[in-house]
């Protein structure tokens, strides 16, 4: 109920804010549950995921420092967020979101990069994929990339590719999930240029956080 309603008012305001969004591919969206795995561009591409994958309902991935304020973990607990430790993830960080996906009633919302700041894929998604016996759904985001250009009006496109199946008998070493990595690559480069053939990432605070490695 909770999730349903706060759905509702997120699409409400975005649409205000920026008008309303494009949302295509969504045939290639599954029956049951699956894993939505996209390039994580702006802090806000998650609500638009979740709004593009609607009805289906999402879990995702949040750090646990968000948890330590009461009101914002009873609304992450409500919107189906679980808390990640990101330096030292347990078991509970694969354990969960499996429990989740195996029940059918939720899919998950995940970035296989980790962080808006990174391109290097990591294999978490692709070992819960497998666990859990779900696809994994490559998707893009292509609009504003801060909160300041949303009011622009600039149009957002949301699209989803086809189905990525893990086979349960393939072994996750360095080959396997190389194998998948590249499906997915692939997938998120084809779905761009079919949204726009000219378009090209840059990440916003690219600058910022190059200077901090230097």
């Amino acid at each position: 109920m909770f999730y349903s309603f706060m759905r509702g008012l997120v699409r409400l305001i975005v649409t205000l804010i920026n008008g309303r969004p494009r949302y295509q591919g969504k045939e290639n969206l599954p029956d049951g549950a699956y894993i939505l795995v996209g390039p994580h561009r702006t802090w806000f591409d998650p609500l638009y995921y979740a709004l593009a994958g609607s009805p289906m309902k999402f879990s995702f991935m949040a750090k646990e420092e968000l948890f330590k304020n009461p009101v914002l973990r009873y609304i992450l607990l409500h919107a189906n967020a679980f808390p990640v430790d990101r330096k030292h993830p347990g078991p509970s960080a694969i354990k969960t979101p499996v429990k989740f996906l195996r029940s059918g009633k939720l899919s998950l919302i995940m970035y296989p990069s980790g962080t808006r700041h990174s391109q290097e894929l990591k294999g978490g998604a692709i070992v819960i994929a497998k666990m859990a016996g779900v696809p994994l759904v490559p998707t893009v985001y292509q609009g504003p990339l801060t909160f300041k250009q949303l009011f622009s009006r600039k149009k957002i496109t949301v699209r989803f590719g086809k189905p990525i199946y893990v086979d349960h008998k393939l072994k996750l070493n360095d080959d396997g999930q190389k194998q998948i990595e590249t499906q997915m690559l692939t997938a998120f480069d084809d779905l761009d240029r079919q949204i726009d053939p000219t378009f090209k990432y840059v990440d916003p605070a690219a600058d910022k956080y190059a200077s901090h490695d230097n």
